[in-house]
């Protein structure tokens, strides 16, 4: 038997190496396949039977089983397509595929894959679709919280409608007001000659009276008020229809009682038929710079509220015949806030108003121009507006014995009894802009081959010098 067991175990030799050399062969093969992992080969004896000690026993045959490199990352290349991604660690997208196409949509199939190829794109439907036809899964986002909905993935679907316009509600307001301001009326020594004359200033200031309130058209009202007054910057406000409305702020100020200074805040009409300035109110600072007290201007055009020294609040406003907010609706009003001391006053050399900041928190309609992914691995939509949306959270499965995966076609696994159930808890991180690519290396495969290849050779050899020996046992008898 001893020449027909080495036959034997030549020929499983045999089998063992080309079943290596087919694994090589597919890892060549996907060297440049995205998220492709390779499988190695492991060979295993098998004794055969005979003898208690090794004494009696001799070398068995082999089979050969494949290994995989889930486990493995290959190496993570830079891309320029905002949706491709790679995974920074453990774990795999999650993905499905394509049941059929019913009534011009897409429906899924119930099964669940598994891939580490990232290279997703936006099809027509909206739907993220990778180089292998897999569609994403995700958690959508709550939109007031951000926080993610539901305990299963779904497939994620980007929904190309305009994003509504948002009324703006708060406008944030910083500014350091100067003690004296240098407007066109100061002579430069005189603090009196750079008040606006509103009538009942103390001391009496110079100048044109032109009241307590609104600043009326007519006459050189509009002249009079600029020159004893200084800029206190602007921003774009939107109605709830997305209509802009500027709010252009100048500052005027009116009382230099020290410890108890005032300044007027006034917004430009825009060219209203009546006033060329609505005055808001009238702010009061204490010997600190800071406010002490709000005054509400309550005879004017626009109805004006105040909070404490936080902020003025506008019922209504109308700026170049548009109109922000609603009257008597308290939800669509806008609040000019000073929160957290942002309002001063201090002395300025310039006699200018000084740190100018305004936001506030409207926009008007916007058409989705782009999506992306961001470093924490949600969707991210940005509109034309200047505006961005978080949709969906892309989760990554993690397994217990991911080595215990099924391969299926296209760089994608399916669980198994084996793997245990998908965790989606955990996970690496994902990168943006990035993919990862086959852990194949082709030099390291071309190693391997080199060594299948001389096996092969060496169990031929065996099999050509066994059969030779046979025919010399065969001649003996001749």
């Amino acid at each position: 038997m001893g020449i027909y067991g080495a036959i034997n175990s030549a020929v499983s030799g045999l089998s063992a190496q080309a079943t290596a050399l087919e694994n090589i062969s597919g890892n060549v093969a996907n060297s440049q396949t995205v998220g492709f992992k390779r499988l190695d080969t492991t060979f295993s004896d098998l004794v055969s039977g005979g003898g208690s000690t090794q004494a009696d026993q001799v070398s068995g045959t082999t089979y050969a089983t494949s290994r995989a490199t889930n486990t493995i990352g290959g190496d993570i290349s830079s891309n320029d397509v905002d949706t491709y991604m790679a995974i920074n660690g453990e774990g795999y997208f999650v993905v499905t595929q394509a049941a059929d196409f019913v009534d011009g949509s897409t429906t899924f199939a119930d099964d669940t894959f598994y891939t580490r190829a990232g290279d997703f794109e936006v099809n027509k439907e909206g739907y993220f679709v990778n180089q292998s036809g897999y569609y994403l899964k995700g958690f959508p986002l709550d939109p007031t919280t951000g926080n993610p909905v539901g305990d299963n993935p779904s497939v994620i679907q980007i929904n190309s409608q305009p994003l509504a316009a948002n009324s703006t509600t708060t406008v944030n307001y910083q500014a350091s007001l100067p003690t004296v301001p240098d407007t066109t009326n100061y002579d430069g020594s005189d603090a009196a000659t750079a008040l606006l004359n509103t009538g009942a200033n103390s001391p009496p200031a110079t100048g044109a009276n032109l009241g307590a309130s609104d600043i009326a058209v007519g006459g050189t009202n509009e002249t009079d008020f600029l020159a004893t007054s200084i800029t206190g910057g602007s921003v774009t406000t939107y109605n709830s229809n997305g209509s802009e409305v500027p709010l252009n702020i100048r500052w005027a100020k009116i009382d230099n009682t020290a410890g108890a200074e005032v300044w007027s805040m006034y917004i430009d009409t825009g060219g209203d038929a009546t006033n060329e300035y609505y005055k808001i109110g009238d702010v009061t600072f204490d010997g600190n710079g800071d406010i002490s007290a709000l005054t509400p201007n309550g005879a004017g055009a626009v109805t004006v509220t105040n909070t404490g020294t936080e902020s003025f609040t506008l019922d209504e406003i109308t700026v170049g015949g548009v109109t922000a907010g609603t009257a008597g609706n308290a939800a669509d009003s806008i609040t000019i806030s000073f929160a957290n001391g942002s309002l001063t006053q201090f002395a300025d050399p310039d006699g200018i108003a000084t740190s100018v900041n305004l936001s506030q928190n409207g926009y008007a309609a916007g058409e989705l121009t782009n999506i992306a992914i961001d470093e924490s691995g949600r969707v991210i939509a940005s509109y034309s507006n200047n505006q961005t949306r978080a949709l969906y959270e892309i989760p990554l499965a993690t397994f217990q014995a991911e080595q215990n995966l099924r391969r299926v076609d296209g760089a994608a696994f399916a669980a198994t009894s084996d793997s245990g159930d998908a965790d989606l808890s955990g996970g690496g991180a994902v990168i943006s802009n990035a993919l990862e690519l086959s852990n194949a290396d082709i030099a390291d495969e071309f190693s391997k081959l080199i060594i299948t290849q001389q096996a092969y050779s060496a169990n031929s050899r065996i099999v050509t010098s066994a059969d030779e020996m046979l025919d010399s046992a065969l001649n003996m008898v001749r």
